[in-house]
């Protein structure tokens, strides 16, 4: 007999009896010398009723073994609508069943208690063989009792093969010490992680507090590590995009997480307006950034995605991953260059692109030190092409993805970004009423290419040691769906000609970053050595130089930096040099260029 039919019988013998105990209470009379037969005519009626209505809610689908709230709630509704049915045929047939009106009720209601608990005993045999299997399993205290906390670690219980077996919570709710959550105490709070670990002989931590910031994770894991425990995380709330948490997400803590802010809040409704059934196109569309916007952008329903990048590599692979998990999305994948603006203008006039994200840039400061010509052709002269085109081609939407460098520069590819966020400004001024220019300027992306924890974790597996230019050198760092994120809100915006400034909270001292990856990295004897200050580089970066101040926006991360007027033709006229002088690979001659478009940079001075 298949398990399917065993349950349906089971249910219908408990309604059965179920009927048989409403007549007995009601009427023990009619019971005591043997069941009559409009008694059995009425137990037969009210079997087929449910049979039917059990088929319907498919109660024998239900896996008694993992019953749950919303099973129950099932079996209720069931076990509802059968007992009305069987009241009102009660009452049509009264004459012939001589039913008491207060016998479907009370059958139903037996009934429902009677089903409810032959699955809640099921369920309690089968935790009993999963606890006792967990002999071999690692006993894991869970920091977080809130939904995600008690999700995960029901799904432990439920799935006794992943090998962890949870023990029970720390809080720092002081209404949820010592209450019970899925069966599990809560011990205390989070500063009491290594006596409760001590005492209840626990093999790991969980953090499972998706909306928690870096700092609250960085202090789990230091008192993780004095308890000599390993610890892992479930995701952030922007990696659980449907909400659900389960085993497979539970990952180790990433540099990432240490660097966690509060969730930013998205107008989605915003930046939907402007690339819902848009021809979105993206320079850059292979880089660390430049992709990152690509998998943003795409959950906002454009019309069709341009990916436009030199590197055949890079953008192979992001049209690839749109391919496997965006099949729906429409797109196509063009090798160029931006400073080509022949090839820049073709896909122009191909596609004509609604919105553009240009990305596309030289960043790394020393190799732009060495080579100047190639940061004035890349980033200002590509930039010129694009807004030139975007002005040209009616673009709707131009957002230049810009940095912290730019700000008073003390190097080439800073003054570079400086330079292209002024030629979207003079482009701005040329817009019509329809278009809006702007630039968004952000600090550095944590494992973007180039990056420094790349860098470190390369360092880290050559046995070391880790190299840091100066002990006090700090930096403003984002992840890179962070900052994708706020480009797009930037865009949405749109006030055109402006510079938006994200907020990238307190800058990090590279030496301390430095320390977290080693600690991360279960490393032990690597030493940090300090190299000095490389060329064009500063101790600390801004976010608006000393004339520039801010003015708030409607988002709260997003603030618009208030910028000198920019005259069209005199830049113009300055791009034009420098365009020259790149292309005689005159280095002396674009540094002086560049200083004397920018009278606050400091770059000159370091050589």
């Amino acid at each position: 007999m298949n398990v399917v039919l065993t349950k349906t019988l089971i249910d219908l013998a408990l309604w059965l009896v179920a009927a048989l105990l409403a007549y007995a209470f009601r009427k023990p009379s009619l019971v005591s010398a043997g069941v009559p037969f409009n008694v059995l005519g009425y137990m037969a009626l009210s079997v087929s009723v449910m049979a039917v209505v059990a088929w319907r809610y498919h109660l024998s689908r239900q896996t008694w073994q993992r019953v749950g709230v919303p099973d129950l709630m099932t079996l209720a509704r069931a076990s509802g609508v059968s007992t009305l049915i069987m009241f009102a045929l009660g009452f049509i047939l009264r004459g012939w069943l001589l039913l008491p009106r207060s016998v479907p009720i009370m059958a139903g209601i037996l009934g429902f208690l009677l089903m409810c608990g032959v699955r809640i005993v099921a369920r309690i045999l089968a935790e009993n063989v999963r606890i006792r299997d967990t002999a071999e399993q690692k006993r894991v205290l869970i920091v977080g009792a809130g939904d995600a906390g008690s999700l995960i670690a029901r799904e432990m219980q439920r799935h006794p093969e992943a090998g962890l077996q949870p023990i029970g919570f720390l809080d720092d709710d002081p209404l949820k010490k010592r209450q019970s959550i899925v069966g599990l105490p809560v011990f205390g709070h989070v500063q009491e992680l290594s006596t409760v670990a001590t005492r209840e002989n626990a093999q790991e931590v969980l953090i499972a507090v998706p909306s928690a910031t870096g700092e609250f994770i960085r202090e789990v894991v230091k008192l993780a590590s004095e308890a000599k425990l390993r610890y892992r995380i479930i995701p952030g709330v922007f990696e659980i995009l449907s909400g659900d948490v389960n085993i497979s997400q539970i990952r180790d803590v990433n540099l990432e997480d240490l660097l966690r802010r509060p969730p930013v809040q998205l107008d989605t409704a915003e930046i939907a307006g402007y690339l819902k059934d848009r021809t979105v196109l993206v320079t850059g569309a292979g880089g660390s950034i430049g992709s990152e916007i690509v998998r943003q952008l795409v959950l906002f329903g454009p019309r069709l995605i341009v990916l436009f990048g030199r590197g055949e590599n890079s953008i192979f692979s992001i049209q690839q991953e749109l391919l496997r998990s965006y099949p729906e999305v429409k797109q196509v994948a063009l090798i160029g260059d931006v400073r080509d603006e022949a090839r820049l203008r073709a896909a122009f006039e191909e596609f004509r692109p609604e919105v553009v994200f240009h990305a596309a840039a030289h960043k790394h400061v020393p190799l732009m030190e060495r080579t100047p010509s190639e940061a004035v052709l890349n980033n200002i002269m590509g930039t010129r092409n694009v807004v030139g085109l975007c002005l040209e081609y009616g673009t709707l939407r131009l957002v230049n993805v810009s940095t912290d460098k730019a700000v008073n520069p003390t190097s080439v590819m800073g003054a570079s970004k400086r330079v292209a966020e002024m030629a979207v400004s003079a482009g701005a001024a040329r817009a019509s009423s329809h278009q809006a220019f702007v630039s968004v300027r952000f600090g550095n992306v944590l494992g973007s290419r180039g990056s420094v924890v790349p860098t470190f974790m390369a360092q880290i597996r050559q046995g070391g040691p880790i190299t840091v230019t100066h002990p006090e050198m700090v930096r403003y760092f984002m992840t890179i769906p962070e900052a994708a994120r706020l480009v797009l809100q930037a865009g949405g915006l749109a006030e055109n000609g402006k510079v938006y400034v994200l907020n990238m909270g307190d800058p990090v001292k590279i030496s301390d970053l430095a320390q977290d990856v080693i600690r991360l990295s279960g490393a032990t004897n690597v030493d940090i050595v300090y190299s000095g200050i490389r060329p064009g580089e500063k101790l600390y970066e801004e976010l608006l130089t000393s004339s520039e101040g801010t003015d708030a926006t409607k988002h709260s991360e997003i603030f618009s930096a208030k910028l000198a007027a920019v005259s069209a033709s005199d830049i113009e006229r300055e791009l034009e040099l420098l365009r020259e002088h790149a292309t005689q690979l005159d280095f002396e001659a674009i540094r002086t260029d560049l200083a004397r478009l920018i009278p606050e940079n400091k770059f000159g001075q370091v050589r």
